[in-house]
């Protein structure tokens, strides 16, 4: 029933964008407000079989597509941002740290190196079991990967495996009916600059995560360095949009602007980035 109502509702694509790591924030926020707002106006809406509701594109359910201008680290929204940041080398090389609202550890997100996903939705379209949840939206990577050639597994929690290395990691929250799943699928991987980034208490403990990152962590080029990312890309939207009714759309003038808002009075702020 769940699968039915997946394939039976429009989807929003929104193509791949560049944003700074607070809009980009902000506007996953942003898309589940207004999704929110739609499914209780759509509740609140009495109609009978010839008086149908419409739903405009930002009320549909969507999946979106982006990179991070500039370069950034996340962190989970339990986590400390001094504890697990190195901030004055963010600020030399100009890399943005912010906090998500998911959970999970910190990311380094490379402008270069990956291509990250949103989807939000109702929750109600996906099981109630986070983990069953996740191996469906998993499983869209995986059909896309398998559109280029790479053989992928998901292992739970959230984490997607290529010939035994993490090629993809994922963090969802559900929060007043609507879920919200992101995550980053690595396209090239810097090891050595990511951990530049992160806290290490001594260096000696530096070499050695980094060499066992190196052994468990992969990227698109190390598979297959003839994969382009665009490859990827267009592998991605087929993979994401298999069996589903959609169209590709863009932001409405209202997300837009509560995305403006939200990552100026919440996603800049030390109140939200260093609130504990």
């Amino acid at each position: 029933m769940i699968a039915d109502s997946m394939n039976d509702t429009k989807w929003r694509i929104i193509p791949l964008e560049e944003h700074d790591a607070f809009t980009n924030m902000a506007l996953d926020e942003a898309a589940s407000e207004a999704l929110s707002r739609g499914q209780k106006n759509r509740d609140n809406i009495r109609h009978d079989e010839h008086d149908e509701a419409i739903a405009s594109d930002s009320e549909a359910p969507t999946i979106r597509f982006y990179k991070w201008k500039p370069s950034a680290v996340s962190i989970g929204c339990f986590q400390s941002m001094e504890d697990e940041i190195d901030l004055d080398v963010c600020k030399k090389l100009n890399v943005d740290t912010v906090r998500r609202r998911t959970g999970g550890g910190a990311v380094y997100h490379d402008n270069f190196g990956e291509i990250t996903y949103s989807v939000i939705a109702p929750e109600s379209m996906f099981p109630k079991n986070i983990i069953e949840s996740y191996k469906i939206i998993c499983g869209w990577i995986i059909d896309s990967l398998a559109l280029i050639g790479l053989q992928a597994s998901f292992i739970p929690i959230n984490d997607i495996i290529v010939n035994n290395k993490k090629i993809s990691g994922n963090a969802q929250t559900r929060r007043n009916r609507i879920l919200l799943q992101h995550g980053t699928i690595l396209y090239d991987v810097d090891v050595k600059k990511m951990f530049s980034l992160l806290r290490v208490p001594d260096e000696k403990i530096r070499d050695k995560m980094i060499a066992t990152v190196e052994e468990r962590v992969t990227s698109i080029t190390k598979q297959n360095n003839a994969i382009t990312k665009d490859h990827l890309y267009e592998a991605l939207v087929k993979g994401f949009t298999n069996n589903k009714q959609w169209q590709f759309g863009k932001w409405s003038d209202s997300e837009m602007q509560r995305a403006q808002e939200l990552a100026k009075i919440r996603y800049s702020t030390k109140d939200w980035n260093f609130s504990r």
